[in-house]
């Protein structure tokens, strides 16, 4: 079934009141097919524009994971408020070794322009992410542009709050869970940003939420992150005190909330997301 604005709409499921749409379209900024889901709360059924929440996604996920797993779409009917996910990262770039590692290349995107050859063709997921898909998908759906925010998972929360913080009129809320807030710093964001963006450590620094603070850029809402305690990559690779010692230096409202026996899954995802739902809508007005 063909949709307007160039995509292609695979499925659509009612959903609480609502639907849940996945697309695919021809993306010029990744130069390949790219598909993402959507939920629609009742109030766009019904013709009136709704503010939206742009969901990331983390390592090895796609546009269905969130839209599936985290048992929020039911507040989301409730609060107005349409959830845009978009995918990890490019499909089908044929980078030798894309597929090689879950951690880099295939669904491991990081939400950056990379620079370096041969991953700069095709991932391109923070061109994709703050200028085409939003473009394409508000001029498409009943989606309200002026109230827009975004969350993430994991490497999709050190996206959410690097895209926040970049472009804070842009995009009126942020939050997170369980986030990569030092990329630069951590296995994972070094073997990313090495391959991706070269060994010059100073270009990290733009995709780096810690370093962004560090360099005074701020976002004038609260930002909200959640952390498990029992997080098995928590020690290693997410290290969110770097975030909050960052957040005091700086003056930006942070509120890190830690819980105890949570771990990185998303059964804690889906324990919290409701509440950052509502954190979202209170600042985009979707109460």
């Amino acid at each position: 079934m063909q949709a307007s604005a160039g995509l292609t709409l695979r499925e659509e499921h009612r959903c609480h009141g609502g639907s849940v749409q996945f697309y695919e379209h021809q993306s010029e900024v990744l130069g390949l097919p790219a598909r993402f889901g959507v939920f629609l709360p009742p109030a766009a059924l019904e013709g009136k524009r709704v503010p939206i929440l742009y969901v990331l996604a983390g390592l090895t996920c796609t546009d269905e994971t969130f839209l599936i797993k985290s048992a929020a779409l039911a507040e989301a009917a409730r609060l107005g408020l349409a959830i845009v996910a978009p995918d990890t990262s490019p499909r089908g770039a044929g980078v030798p070794g894309e597929e090689t590692d879950w951690d880099m290349g295939t669904g491991a995107g990081f939400y950056l322009d990379a620079t370096q050859e041969p991953w700069s063709r095709h991932y391109r997921m923070d061109s994709y992410i703050s200028r085409e898909l939003p473009a394409l998908v508000e001029a498409a759906l009943p989606l309200d542009g002026a109230r827009r925010g975004i969350t993430g998972h994991s490497m999709g929360g050190h996206g959410a709050l690097v895209h926040a913080l970049r472009n804070p009129e842009f995009w009126k809320s942020v939050s997170a869970f369980a986030p990569i807030v030092h990329p630069s710093a951590v296995p994972w964001g070094e073997k990313a940003f090495t391959a991706y963006l070269g060994d010059d450590r100073a270009t990290w620094r733009a995709y780096d939420a810690v370093c962004m603070l560090e360099d005074g850029l701020r976002h004038p809402t609260t930002i909200l992150v959640d952390q498990g305690d029992a997080d098995q990559f928590l020690e290693r690779e997410l290290q969110p005190w770097h975030l909050e010692n960052a957040a005091r230096a700086a003056g930006q409202n942070l509120t890190l909330r830690r819980h105890a026996d949570y771990d990185h899954s998303y059964w804690f995802v889906q324990s919290f997301a409701c509440e950052h739902l509502r954190h979202h809508a209170a600042i985009l007005g979707a109460l």
